[in-house]
């Protein structure tokens, strides 16, 4: 017979709840089975006093055990409690802590699954696509979105098909700047292989590589109707142009290549020399632009012994210098089918111009222009162009254009072309040529009736200059395209040349750029306008300062002659406002009106 009584959780631990509860089942029990239970406490006995323990408890009545469990309950309860403040401070703490942990997880989860992007399996096509390189039409990026990549790919095979028409279409065909690339041309090369059309074909500038060039192995050997390829522009580099030489060795089509700005250095000058002694077709060579120096110039001058069949080489800006010209001079000696010779930019000096007007007249052609501008010489170097000058007879166009020749220089060759009558384009701009040089040159245009175009811009002649060159154009000389621009001459000067364009009746062009005209100087200028003149038909006055007031006066000038024969007017880059501009447009129109020709004014 036993009893149950109830412990109060507020008051009392957990562990001694269990170690009570173990006590009331023993005492109601009685049983040594649960005498184990009731023994399971700090206290540790052996099995001995253990058995001795059951022993007396089977003695005990149940009055005894009632006893016994009311002075325990009351030992207990008398015992001071464990307060559960604390326990409650750290629940209030670790809880809330614990729940922001396990959201805050979550949350990173979820948006890192968010910003992660799946990892798809690539299709068919885009695995052979990576498989062959990028496409020459898709822009970086594309890539990731294939739909729109295919897009781009089937539009870019769409105008590469349209490109393949006009080469099978058209005798001239100009594709520069397309940004086709190495795939592009393998894509186009194949239209060129039995190609009856296309004679002259531009890929200049479309991103080709030397691996491109490969695209003409076997192409090139069978067209017989290419005569111009251009292929400026691209980064072929010497290994592009060995390439293409080995093509064209057997090619006997093309006769004008142009590998302007294509970073070919010596190897592929080298290259192409080897090239042009077995090439017999190969007539203009353009090499313009590049990093030739004198190794290259000397292999490319021995080829010139042995070619026959080069007419014009252009090797402008390279790096030629004086020995690179005198190499070309002892190619002379032996070639006879070279016409014109382009170095303009290659640095060779007063040596260089030495050496090389030494070899010309070994020449057995006849060499019609030659073109040494910009290659810094001066007086001593223009002494042996004059020499050169006066044995010529062939020579049509001569360029030194920006030397330092000066007054000095200009007079030698001024005396040299006494003598001279082939000479019929003369560019001596920028070589400091003052008042005194001009005036010689000027001398002899009263004999020289060979000379129709005359360059001397970027020289201060200033106004004495001009009014010397200006008696002289009056009534002397075949000029018909005359340029000063940038020569000073300002207002005082313009009022010269004005004057003699009442009496000239050759010039046609007339450069007077960037002079400090002002409204005086066209005012000047406005008055010869409205002399009947039949030959001046382009008439160029940009960068002089003009205003309304000269826009006025050139406009009336234009409406009082109506036998005028101006047909270009550039007048831009002054100080027109919208009243001067009002002013030509209306002069413009009723030219039109009244004689239906039409003046183009660029303003």
């Amino acid at each position: 017979m036993g009893f149950t009584f109830t412990v109060s959780l507020y008051s009392r631990p957990q562990a001694h709840l269990q170690r009570q509860r173990m006590h009331s089942l023993a005492l109601t029990s009685g049983g040594l089975g649960n005498c184990a239970q009731f023994l399971r406490l700090p206290t540790i006995y052996s099995a001995r006093k253990c058995r001795r323990s059951c022993t007396r408890f089977r003695s005990l009545t149940v009055r005894a055990a009632s006893s016994r469990t009311r002075r325990v309950y009351r030992q207990s309860q008398a015992e001071r409690p464990l307060s559960n403040a604390p326990m409650q401070q750290i629940a209030s703490f670790v809880v809330p802590a614990g729940v922001f942990v396990a959201v805050s997880f979550v949350l990173w989860k979820f948006v890192e699954k968010l910003l992660t992007p799946k990892q798809s399996t690539p299709s068919s096509v885009e695995k052979q696509s990576a498989s062959q390189g990028m496409k020459w039409s898709i822009a970086a990026g594309t890539n990731l979105l294939s739909k729109l990549g295919a897009k781009i790919e089937k539009e870019s095979k769409q105008k590469l098909n349209e490109f393949a028409r006009e080469l099978r279409a058209f005798p001239s065909v100009d594709m520069s700047g397309r940004n086709f690339g190495d795939e592009g041309l393998f894509f186009l090369a194949e239209s060129l292989a039995y190609n009856q059309t296309a004679e002259e074909v531009s890929f200049a500038a479309n991103g080709i590589t030397a691996a491109g060039l490969k695209a003409f192995d076997g192409v090139l050997q069978s067209n017989i109707t290419l005569k111009t390829l251009d292929l400026s522009g691209n980064p072929i580099g010497d290994e592009g142009v060995k390439c293409l030489c080995d093509v064209l060795v057997d090619n006997s089509s093309v006769e004008k290549l142009q590998l302007n700005s294509t970073d070919l250095g010596d190897e592929g000058a080298r290259a192409i020399a080897e090239m042009l002694k077995k090439n017999t077709s190969l007539q203009i060579l353009e090499l313009n632009n590049n990093m030739i120096e004198y190794s290259g110039f000397t292999s490319l001058a021995g080829a010139l012994l042995e070619n026959k069949s080069m007419r014009n080489i252009h090797l402008n800006g390279n790096y030629g210098g004086a020995l690179g010209a005198n190499a070309f001079a002892k190619a002379f000696e032996s070639n006879k089918s070279l016409r014109e010779l382009h170095l303009h930019g290659n640095s060779i000096g007063d040596e260089g111009v030495r050496a090389l007007m030494s070899g010309l007249p070994s020449h057995k052609g006849k060499i019609t222009l030659l073109d040494i501008g910009n290659n810094s010489f001066s007086a001593k170097g223009a002494f042996h162009v004059a020499e050169y000058i006066r044995k010529s007879k062939s020579l049509l166009w001569l360029n030194l254009y920006m030397n330092d020749i000066g007054d000095e220089g200009a007079e030698k060759i001024a005396d040299a072309l006494k003598e001279n009558r082939s000479i019929t384009t003369l560019d001596l701009g920028g070589n400091n040529i003052r008042a005194a040089g001009v005036s010689a040159i000027a001398r002899v245009l009263k004999d020289n009736s060979v000379i129709t175009t005359l360059e001397l811009s970027y020289n201060p002649i200033g106004p004495d200059g001009a009014e010397a060159l200006a008696e002289v154009i009056k009534f002397h000389g075949n000029v018909k395209i005359l340029k000063l621009g940038w020569c000073q001459i300002g207002a005082k000067g313009a009022d010269f040349i004005a004057d003699a364009l009442k009496y000239n009746t050759t010039i046609s062009v007339l450069d007077l750029r960037a002079n400090g005209l002002r409204d005086e100087g066209a005012a000047c200028l406005a008055r010869s306008l409205k002399v009947v003149n039949e030959a001046l038909t382009s008439i160029d006055l940009g960068f002089n300062e003009i205003r309304d007031d000269g826009a006025f006066a050139i406009a009336q000038a234009l409406k009082a002659n109506d036998d005028i024969a101006v047909t270009s007017l550039n007048i831009s880059s002054n100080f027109l406002t919208k009243f001067g501009q009002s002013a030509l447009s209306d002069a413009k129109d009723h030219v039109y009106e009244m004689t239906e020709k039409e003046i183009n004014i660029f303003l």
